[in-house]
């Protein structure tokens, strides 16, 4: 009741409607990220008062992770990095002649995603926060170790040159500034990698700009689809039995992308990559993703929404950000005089309760803004490639350039649009590579300080319970591609 009474006054109502439409809108801008979208959100927070604050910002945050989809599926560009594995299945979908389907999947399981984290952000915010934290540098280090595991199930038919993308995307994650010691590392004293590669450039170049390059040599059959030439949209939406058929992807994802969320710095990047991992695994037709398989959109647009309630159970219970975000909405608060921490629920329930109506009531409002953006970004489908081709990759420098409003990031963007193309060529995996850069962070900083923390144990960081298990669980689902047709060929063997 303390909630509704705060998010449906009208004044706090259509700051909501408003902050769901600006999130939107800059979720699907290339480059624009859910980090970004809030902190430019934050200049219409000066005025008001804390609550509504965090309100109108957790509007924003829950929007742009949606609008991230929206030029995922139709351009190949995600519009922020937890739209990246959406890109694997959603273009494809687009290519074969389901758009309309693709986004309407997209924006039904980032409101059910939105919806259930809201719901397991109320109800169980404490006794989550309390488990978080039993999750140490060592556990952290397995979860983003698991995220790799999907590595084999990118491409079966070629993982040796999967392997190698990731190791490469590893590689360049080293890039940059030591996250333990602060040495500059393989920067060859050039100062825009002394912040490392950006992921933001980097993922712009090899899915926008490498796709431009592909359709220029040899064009998709997107342009002559006659659904893209009458009204930019694609088939028809998604049916409630379609819906029903995904609703083990969709549970499991939402569960996968709370828990992610929960962990501190973990957030809805890893949260997408890992219910994508475990989908493909878990599929008993692993082939059929990242050539429009449905529920590859389905998990990975449901996990990284759902991660945005889990990032606020640890900053509203423990005062500790889950993520970027959160850290800047915390950030916010506190310049506004907000004492976080573990007695803020306690002495203030309303911003619990607050935020709970508010992701409730955003996660339904962005469904129909959603479509409506998404119905005029796919007019452009209508747009022959010709024209297309150059305004993607207009788009590409302009969201670059805004990462560090510095010509460097558009340079690094031009380079991985152009390595992304002969990567491509050669049979590397342009997915992998991402992945490798996404997570090389993660992984690094965590396994380091986890080995010294043990004072140089390795055994001892291995052995702990919980690392054990989901190490083994990630070696088992890496290794099993391998191991399958093997096993498959003892049986056949046997038989006969």
């Amino acid at each position: 009741m303390l909630g509704i009474e705060v998010v449906f006054t009208p004044a706090t109502f259509l700051l909501i409607f408003f902050g769901t439409i600006i999130g939107v809108i800059f979720g699907a801008l290339p480059g624009v990220s859910s980090s970004m979208a809030v902190v430019l959100a934050m200049t219409f927070t000066y005025a008001l008062d804390p609550v509504t604050s965090i309100v109108f910002l957790v509007a924003v945050y829950c929007a742009a992770i949606t609008g991230g989809g929206i030029t995922a599926i139709l351009f190949k560009i995600p519009g922020t990095p937890s739209s990246a594995p959406t890109t694997f299945d959603g273009f494809p979908m687009v290519q074969q002649g389901y758009a309309n389907k693709a986004l309407s999947i997209s924006l039904i399981t980032s409101a059910l995603g939105g919806i259930a984290a809201a719901i397991a952000m109320f109800l169980l915010s404490p006794q989550l926060s309390k488990a978080a934290l039993k999750f140490g540098s060592s556990e952290l280090f397995a979860i983003s170790f698991m995220g790799l595991s999907i590595l084999t199930a990118l491409d079966e038919g070629n993982v040796i040159k999967t392997i190698i993308s990731a190791l490469m995307g590893l590689f360049l994650a080293t890039v940059g500034m030591d996250p333990i010691m602060g040495h500059a590392r393989f920067t060859w004293g050039n100062s825009t990698l002394l912040s490392g590669i950006q992921m933001i450039p980097v993922m712009i170049g090899m899915f926008a700009v490498t796709q431009v390059l592909k359709e220029t040599v040899k064009r998709s059959s997107v342009e002559d689809l006659p659904g893209a030439q009458r009204s930019g949209v694609i088939d028809k939406m998604v049916s409630i039995a379609e819906l029903w058929k995904m609703k083990l992807t969709i549970i499991r994802s939402g569960i996968i992308g709370t828990i992610v969320g929960i962990l501190p710095g973990a957030g809805a990047t890893i949260a997408s990559f890992l219910s994508y991992a475990i989908e493909v695994k878990t599929s008993k037709n692993p082939e059929t993703y990242g050539k429009g398989n449905p529920r590859g959109v389905a998990a990975s647009e449901t996990a990284n929404n759902a991660a945005t309630g889990g990032a606020m159970v640890p900053l509203l219970s423990l005062g500790i950000p889950g993520g970027n975000a959160a850290a800047i909405m915390m950030s916010a608060l506190v310049m506004k005089g907000v004492q976080m921490g573990p007695l803020l629920l306690q002495r203030q329930p309303i911003y619990l309760s607050s935020v709970f109506v508010s992701m409730m009531v955003t996660n339904v409002l962005m469904v129909v803004v959603s479509l409506v953006v998404a119905r005029a970004f796919s007019k452009i489908l209508a747009i022959p490639y010709s024209v297309l081709g150059p305004v993607i990759v207009l788009f590409s420098v302009i969201g670059s350039f805004a990462v560090n409003n510095n010509t460097g990031s558009v340079l690094v963007m031009m380079i991985a649009g152009v390595f992304g193309y002969a990567y491509s060529k050669f049979g590397f995996n342009n997915a992998a590579l991402i992945l490798g850069l996404v997570l090389g962070g993660m992984v690094e900083s965590n396994l380091r300080r986890a080995i010294m923390l043990e004072r140089g144990d390795i055994l001892a960081v291995f052995s702990k319970p919980i690392t054990a298990t989901i190490m083994a669980i990630s070696i088992f689902a890496l290794l099993w591609p391998i191991i399958k047709p093997l096993v498959f060929k003892k049986k056949a063997n046997a038989v006969n």
